[in-house]
């Protein structure tokens, strides 16, 4: 059965709290509590049992019963969070509290409301008891306790994640040689006489792999064109915002462009290309109609051999774009038998090739009915692990009579979302809630970790453990596990190579589209007009779209707003937005990039009516000001104003007592008054600018806090002080980072040598100015305490050979950014440190040499390194002298074997022109050859004196700021034959 277990995870603790003492329930009430309690227990023991039951295995009334007892708990939750909400009583506006007559005044006409609120419970408890009852007695009709179950387990997170997507996009684009034939077809009949414009368009049905073959490709011929772009569009896309993101992606912006019509838009865009190569990209068509506006921007007489790729799923539309003499269809194939036992092999016992032979005969029937499928494969794949160990081959089999037909017989869109089910229905009950939240935003969008779990936390999808775990915490275990299991695609940071976002694939949102549409999880209103309920409450509610005139903007005038929980909106709907006013029981309102400042039906005072109110997302939507009102919400936990210019917050910020997580900017300046020190509950502060001490001795009052972001100023010795004493209480700090600008360097040995972080430290970040002396005490004494440690970034006067050894046994660091004024002639990296480190970056500005010996950095995917000419070239000549070998041509890297990228600054003093140009040479031709074709990046700096010589701090922090900036013009420098 299709349905998650309603607000009953979050009702249940919601009872027992009505029973405690404070609330003084009569003892009528608090009995019918009790039993409301113990009953509701039962039913959602069933209703899981229920929830792990496909839909066609389960007999209609049972169906009928499961809806009845979910939609009763919603009203059920309903009716107690009025409740709290109005005998809560917790003001702490020491404001309120000096006069005494009028706090006396509002306390007696508290107790009235608490007592008209306890005589309304007290009701109400009594009418739901007896619903309760007769559903109860419905229940043992409809034999819901004679359902079994399979009990899901909950993995680990699988370390081979990382491993499982590179692979498949090896094989899908990269390994089954596809691009290359991709290629030929693009470069075909290309010749001085032929230069004309060629579309050819990829098409095959969701999973096969379309957007990375095209991006694969994409990325490797772009460098031969003037101008190119990338730009999905998706099933509800429209001719306008195509243009848009064809311009931005082209790099052209302008302020007015949403004012510009689709004609206006066609034309600035073939004004953009005229006279010009491109290669444009449009990923996933579904619409002909759509195809024939887009096709308008581009011309077929251009002679310069520009190029146009298309992806669809349907042949139709692939036929349509390839209209044209030149062209040319090029239909996706599913994976040869090979390769897909290559791929399923490597999911399930880590070698491609080595399938025991008990599990032969049935992995070859599985993959069969998978059909060549990347997308199926690795579903059924995560469904025969379990705890990184495989399941016995009696559930091999019971899964291969369990998936029907397959998609060999009938390789359908509908097939795949049956194969896509079996691996819903393995999800724990609060994984199948926490993926059907997922349908609350559009095709293509990226979805920010941090953003979806705070939203999942304010829905209560997320229950305390018995472990001291924060809801955060535990959520980012929720949304790892939905990677494990291959329902959601990591985004990383390229950087960092973090994950720090998801997409929902194309066939995943399907199935989630399919299971919320049936269980009325969340309505979606994308100018359709297919997705919106003609009788069912409205629980979540989707604002993607909306076109004028479309009859369904009249519906969602005349759907009731009472019941909504959450509300996302998207820029493209935000006319047809109700009122906030409008919402009694909302608990998140996303707001992210809608522009509020040019429509005025929406109040922003009118935000403080949503008593209910957990998460308020405000982030880029031009905002200048944030009212009085946003104090009355209580229960507010998560408030997101960042990328607005908002220039005081109000007053009544001080009442927000439960606020777990605040994002600001970090030019905010101005606080209320004692602010700081009142949000007790505060586990997230991203920026806050500390410029006295008052707000540093506030910040220690903040004793949950796990993240904190700050800017400082200026730091005098008390504040530096200040600062120390603060870190010391902060028991449960995860990351920290400290910002501070301004002329000369900053020293912290005081933090460096006085500070014992705590062991759940995971990133520390020291941007600016910032420098200590020495590698700090903390890291220096005993590395091995900070087990979490991940990312480290930070500036030392001087990098030393024992300082990287130390580092080195950093046993959990995987990020390492480290600057300095001078660094050791030698550096030499070994095997016996740094085994889990992804990205090393050193820079100095006096470099020496560092060399790589065989073993070290077994992860190191990116290299980012300074070095000096002159040093290598002595340190190669003693070496030589010594028969020790020679490390002129490329310090090792190419013995780090996954490595991917190295960007290399050389310092040019001390050797002569011939001699860098020979260094460059020799290291490119050294990384050319390595098995992972690196992405080699050469800079160089000009001649600067060396360390030892007059060269001033200034000089020092103007190359500092500038070296970000020479990494991002390297791809110009890399076509420079000199230098």
């Amino acid at each position: 059965m299709n349905l998650v277990t309603g607000a009953m995870g979050s009702l249940l603790p919601k009872l027992v709290e009505l029973l405690q003492e404070e609330y003084r329930l009569p003892k009528s009430v608090k009995e019918g509590v009790r039993s409301l309690e113990k009953e509701m227990q039962s039913m959602h023991a069933a209703l899981r049992k229920v929830a792990e039951v496909p839909a066609d295995q389960l007999d209609e009334q049972v169906k009928l019963w499961a809806w009845e007892v979910r939609e009763l708990s919603f009203d059920m939750e309903d009716v107690i969070d009025k409740f709290l909400v109005r005998v809560d009583d917790d003001d702490p506006d020491p404001a309120a509290k000096s006069n005494k007559l009028t706090r006396l005044m509002e306390k007696m006409a508290g107790l009235f409301n608490k007592g008209k609120a306890r005589h309304q419970i007290a009701a109400a408890i009594k009418d739901i008891n007896k619903q309760v009852q007769e559903v109860a007695n419905r229940r043992g009709r409809y034999t819901v306790d004679n359902i079994v179950a399979k009990p899901a387990a909950v993995a680990h997170i699988d370390p081979r994640l990382r491993a499982l997507y590179t692979e498949v996009t090896e094989l899908v684009g990269v390994a089954g040689k596809r691009d290359v034939k991709l290629m030929k077809l693009l470069s075909e009949g290309d010749d001085e006489t032929k230069k004309k414009l060629k579309i050819v368009s990829v098409v095959g049905f969701g999973g096969l792999g379309k957007t990375t073959l095209v991006k694969t490709v994409y990325d490797k011929i772009k460098g031969d064109f003037a101008c190119r772009a990338f730009v999905p569009v998706g099933r509800s896309a429209d001719a306008k915002k195509v243009f848009i993101d064809i311009l931005l992606d082209l790099g052209i912006y302008q302020n007015h462009f949403s004012m510009l019509n689709e004609r206006q838009l066609i034309d600035k865009l073939r004004e953009s290309l005229e006279n010009k190569r491109y290669l444009i990209v449009i990923d996933d068509i579904w619409d002909e109609k759509l195809w024939t506006v887009i096709n308008l921007a581009f011309s077929n007489n251009n002679n310069f051999g520009s190029r146009l790729i298309t992806t669809t799923r349907i042949m139709s539309v692939s036929k349509l774009c390839c209209s044209s003499t030149n062209g040319y269809i090029y239909p996706m194939k599913p994976l040869s038998d090979d390769d897909s036992k290559r791929l399923f092999y490597r999911r399930i016992f880590f070698d491609e090739g080595g399938c025991p032979p008990e599990f032969e005969e049935v992995s070859i029937d599985i993959l069969r009915k998978c059909g060549g499928v990347p997308l199926a494969i690795i579903t059924i794949a995560s469904l025969l692990t379990s705890d990184q160990q495989v399941k016995h081959v009696d559930e091999w089999h019971d899964l291969l009579k369990s998936i029907g037909r397959g998609l060999t017989e009938n390789p359908s869109v509908e097939e795949m979302l049956r194969i896509l089910s079996f691996s819903y229905y393995d999800l724990p009950s609060h994984l199948k809630t926490c993926l059907l939240y997922l349908g609350m935003f559009p095709e293509d969008y990226k979805i920010r970790k941090d953003k979806l779990i705070w939203m999942w936390i304010a829905e209560s999808f997320i229950q305390h453990g018995k472990e001291k775990t924060s809801l955060f915490e535990i959520g980012e275990t929720y949304f790892s596990e939905l990677i494990n299991r291959n329902m959601i695609l990591p985004i990383y940071d390229k950087a960092e190579d973090t994950v720090v976002a998801c997409k929902v694939h194309d066939m995943v949102l399907d199935l989630i589209a399919s299971l919320s549409s049936e269980d009325n999880f969340v309505t979606i209103f994308n100018g359709i007009g297919d997705s919106i309920p003609s009788q069912s409450n409205v629980r979540r509610l989707s604002l993607e779209n909306a076109r004028k005139g479309e009859t369904q903007n009249m519906s969602l005038e005349s759907m009731s707003m009472l019941q909504v929980r959450s509300i996302a909106l998207f820029e493209p709907a935000i006319g047809v937005m109700p009122s906030f006013s409008s919402f009694v029981v909302l608990r998140v309102l996303e707001l992210n990039g809608c522009d509020l400042g040019d429509h005025n039906h929406l109040k922003l005072g009118e935000l403080g009516s949503l008593l209910h109110l957990r998460y308020l997302g405000l982030c880029k939507t031009g905002i200048s000001e944030l009212p009085e009102e946003v104090g009355n919400l209580q229960y507010l936990q998560v408030l997101d104003l960042s990328q607005n210019s908002f220039m005081k917050l109000p007053s009544s910020f001080i009442k927000l007592r439960r606020l777990m997580c605040l994002l600001i900017d970090y030019d905010h300046k101005m606080f209320p008054d004692g602010m700081v020190g009142n949000l007790t509950s505060m586990e997230v502060l991203s920026y806050i600018r500390v410029d006295s001490l008052s707000i540093v001795k506030g910040l220690g009052s903040m004793q949950r806090l796990r993240e904190i972001e700050i800017w400082f100023d200026n730091m005098s010795l008390e504040l530096k002080e200040a600062f120390v004493d603060l870190l010391s209480k902060m028991s449960n700090i995860q990351i920290l980072r400290v910002h501070h600008k301004k002329d000369g360097v900053e020293l912290m040995d005081l933090m460096g040598e006085r500070w014992v972080p705590p062991r759940s430290l995971r990133e520390v970040v020291l941007i600016g100015d910032i420098q200590f002396s020495t590698l700090p005490s903390w890291i220096r004494q005993n590395p091995t305490h900070l087990s979490q440690l991940s990312k480290l970034e930070i500036t030392i006067e001087k990098v030393r050979q024992e300082d990287l050894d130390v580092l080195g046994r950093l046993p959990a660091l995987r990020i390492l950014n480290m600057s300095s004024y001078r660094q050791s002639r030698l550096l030499l990296v070994g095997a016996d440190g740094f085994r889990c480190l992804t990205s090393f970056k050193l820079f100095s500005l006096s470099a020496g040499q560092i060399v790589f010996q065989p073993g070290a950095l077994p992860k190191a995917e990116r290299l980012d390194l300074c070095i000096s000419l002159q040093v290598a070239k002595e340190e190669e000549a003693a070496a030589a002298a010594a028969g020790s070998g020679s490390y002129w041509s490329d310090m090792g890297m190419g013995r780090l074997s996954s490595l991917r990228t190295a960007v290399v600054t050389f310092y040019r003093w001390g050797v002569t022109v011939g001699e860098a140009r020979q260094a460059k040479a020799a290291l490119r031709n050294a990384l050319r050859t390595h098995p992972n074709r690196v992405d080699c990046y050469i800079l160089f700096r000009p001649i600067i004196p060396p360390a030892g010589t007059m060269l001033n701090i200034f000089h020092f922090l103007v190359l500092l700021c500038t070296y970000e900036c020479l990494i991002h013009l390297s791809h110009f420098l890399l076509n420079l034959e000199d230098i």
